[in-house]
């Protein structure tokens, strides 16, 4: 791939992401690290774990993905997507670290949440992802059909709307 082909990435504050129009699709994602004092190999000292995920597309990435605004706060939506994926943990804006767009073909707005785990409990939340309800059923918002049906039967009045345009018709 060329230097040319890759977006480039503007760093910007989060008050200045939230007033960003609607023409502008937000991602949130979560660094989640402990440190480690384990060795690699039993002699290279590793100093921290951080939990990946792999991607749709064979590479690696923090958990997260999509947020859509209209229904949800950054951390709500971020906590949400966590919940699918992993199931056990919240975090808050006290978490969140840096927003960055790209002007491209598609505007997007990158936002990174991080926080600080004991090794045990990075270790709880990795064991934990894949026992989560919906574990290996969502990548980057692709989700099967029944599982779409039934967040459509728990959601809001304003959220059934927005979800039954999603959903073929019955008819």
């Amino acid at each position: 791939m060329s230097a040319a082909a890759v977006p480039e990435l503007k760093q910007i504050s989060r008050v200045e992401a939230m007033r960003l129009g609607p023409g502008w699709s937000h991602s949130c994602h979560a660094m989640l690290y402990a440190a480690n004092p384990g060795q690699l190999f039993g002699r290279i000292p590793m100093r921290f774990s951080v939990l990946m995920q792999m991607r749709f597309d064979g590479l690696l990435g923090f958990p997260g993905g999509f947020v859509d605004r209209r229904f949800w706060s950054l951390e709500d939506g971020l906590n949400r997507v966590l919940g699918l994926g992993l199931g056990c943990l919240r975090l808050t804006e006290a978490d969140y670290l840096s927003s960055h767009l790209t002007e491209g073909p598609h505007r997007v707005v990158a936002h990174l949440y991080a926080r600080q785990l004991t090794l045990e409990q990075l270790h709880a939340v990795e064991i934990s992802a894949v026992h989560s309800r919906d574990h290996g059923l969502e990548v980057l918002n692709m989700m099967p059909e029944e599982k779409l049906a039934e967040a459509l039967a728990a959601a809001t009045e304003k959220q059934k709307k927005a979800l039954e345009k999603l959903l073929p018709s019955s008819s």
